[in-house]
């Protein structure tokens, strides 16, 4: 089954899919070892993974599992970073929620926006019952943008990952449908890490 790749428009932002002329600013956010600092892969050192990661993101939409959307701020149309909802399951009516926004954009709630606008659609459009996320531990900004839109943390997956050569723990955090409050839609500027 196909899933057609969402464009959503928020109060300040543009969702939309990828395009080729995206592999550049890719690259320069999957590239910076400083927004990368908390992943658990090390920052990209060839454009092509950019490339790649489009292919990927238009072959997860051809496959029906998932949809990754592109942000831009619709003032300016200056690219943001990303959103995506991953490893959907129509049997369980269950998906992963990821981001990454580039450093410049941090604390003007953009990633909480972008979240909660392709949240709504797929609440909607996947009659989705439970979304999960992850982040690093260290990574206490990540984790407010999940509370902001309702999620909650379940637990914590010891030494989960290798971290730049540092094993680091990973909070999970997961958002039900009957906990999801679509009419509550954040946006705004909030403090910088």
């Amino acid at each position: 089954m196909t899933l057609a790749t969402p464009i959503l428009h928020t109060a300040r932002l543009r969702l939309r899919p990828f395009t080729e002329a995206d592999a550049d600013h890719l690259f320069a956010l999957h590239g910076s070892t400083y927004v990368m600092r908390y992943w658990d892969s090390p920052p990209w050192n060839e454009r092509a993974r950019a490339e790649r990661f489009i292919k990927m993101c238009r072959t997860m939409a051809d496959d029906g599992t998932g949809a990754r959307v592109a942000i831009d701020r619709a003032s300016d149309g200056a690219f943001v970073g990303w959103c995506g909802l991953t490893a959907w399951d129509e049997n369980h009516r269950s998906a992963s929620l990821g981001y990454c926004l580039g450093d410049a954009m941090w604390g003007n709630g953009f990633a909480t926006e972008a979240a909660h606008a392709l949240l709504e659609w797929a609440f909607d459009t996947l009659d989705l019952n439970r979304v999960q996320a992850e982040t690093d531990t260290r990574n206490a900004p990540s984790a407010r943008v999940l509370e902001k839109i309702g999620f909650v943390r379940e637990g914590t997956l010891r030494e989960d990952c290798v971290v730049n050569g540092e094993v680091s723990d990973s909070w999970v955090f997961g958002l039900l449908r009957r906990e999801w409050q679509p009419s509550a839609a954040p946006s705004g500027p909030t403090s910088r890490p």
